[in-house]
């Protein structure tokens, strides 16, 4: 096994400092059901962190969408290919850990844990 990469689209996305509290969805709604991508485990890239995900995150909650064909969801699995996350489509389930959906998440200003915007 070898070390993926980050891959952080930085054009609209809001970092949260290790100061703040992380995002929170505010639809935190039902999402059993959706569908998430889940990958071969890879770190927190903040420092200090010790949170280990299986799932495509965003601020350490699992990003869920509601089709499996959505263009957005096989577009950020194609990037985890890419670096070598080993991405799968699932269902999602709660028992997983928190989620939120995909497009609060785009709403909310695509926040991240930990990573500094590239300039």
């Amino acid at each position: 096994m070898e070390r993926g990469q980050i891959v952080v689209d930085f054009q609209s996305t809001r970092v949260i400092d290790e100061d703040n509290e992380l995002w929170e969805d505010d639809g935190s709604g039902d999402h059993d059901g959706w569908v998430c991508v889940r990958t071969d485990p890879f770190p927190c890239p903040a420092t200090g962190c010790s949170f280990v995900a299986e799932f495509m995150t965003a601020a350490h909650l699992i990003l869920v969408w509601q089709e499996t064909d959505d263009p957005n969801m096989l577009r950020h699995a194609a990037r985890a290919r890419d670096v070598g996350r080993n991405p799968r489509v699932t269902a999602y389930r709660s028992e997983y850990g928190p989620s939120a959906s995909y497009y609060a998440w785009v709403a909310a200003g695509r926040p991240v844990h930990g990573v500094k915007a590239q300039t």
